[in-house]
């Protein structure tokens, strides 16, 4: 049974569901896309099988997950979040990773995809600028691909083929954002590849403040 705070306030109740450990891990994976439960174990690795069978179940009873049956010949179950997901998880982990983003330590390990994608498109999400625009995308960064939507000024499940895919390397995309030189991050810029018309790419780097 999740533990719980027996306090009828917010931030007590909103612990009770994302306060556990390992939870908010967990829904980091799962942005972007589906994830099986062996992409899940390995991307968390010191979480017991058993713990994050538990924590899947109880972000299911939540409403903010949900797991789904992929038909042959893939024939595999896959866990991603759901629309309540995206409303609810999105603004907490973009609020944490904010907070994080100057603690991180700036060695290799710390280079991958997800980085990647949370430094430079996540947190480049600007909200005023996404006004009006219902689009899904695609972002390639290393082999790993995050889908998502723009949509009611808010990130969510995506729907329908992507009007833009942009590639990327992890590494582009966090000097991008970090580089501690405008000449840096305007090379880093400049490596960004992106496939769709021109207005639709236009309104994805403006609203991920890419350009």
């Amino acid at each position: 049974m999740p533990r719980t705070y027996h306090q009828n306030c917010p931030i007590a109740k909103g612990l009770d569901v994302l306060g556990e450990r390992w939870t908010l891990l967990i829904l980091r994976e799962l942005i972007g896309g589906s994830r099986r439960y062996a992409d899940l174990r390995a991307a968390l690795p010191g979480i017991a099988t058993n713990l994050l069978a538990d924590r899947l179940r109880e972000l299911e009873a939540a409403g903010l997950v949900q797991r789904s049956e992929l038909p042959p010949p893939v024939a595999r179950t896959v866990y991603s979040l759901t629309e309540l997901g995206w409303v609810k998880v999105l603004p907490v982990i973009r609020a944490i990773a904010t907070f994080g983003l100057d603690l991180l330590e700036p060695t290799e390990d710390a280079v991958t995809p997800l980085n990647g994608f949370l430094a430079g498109v996540l947190l480049g999400f600007d909200d005023p600028a996404a006004g009006g625009i219902d689009a899904t995308y695609r972002v390639d960064i290393d082999g790993r691909r995050f889908d998502f939507a723009v949509r009611d000024d808010r990130l969510g499940v995506p729907q329908g083929p992507p009007a833009v895919t942009m590639t990327a390397s992890a590494d582009d995309l966090i000097t991008a954002r970090l580089g501690s030189t405008p000449s840096q991050r305007k090379a880093a810029l400049g490596r960004l590849k992106f496939d769709g018309d021109s207005p639709a790419v236009g309104t994805f780097r403006g609203v991920f403040q890419l350009s």
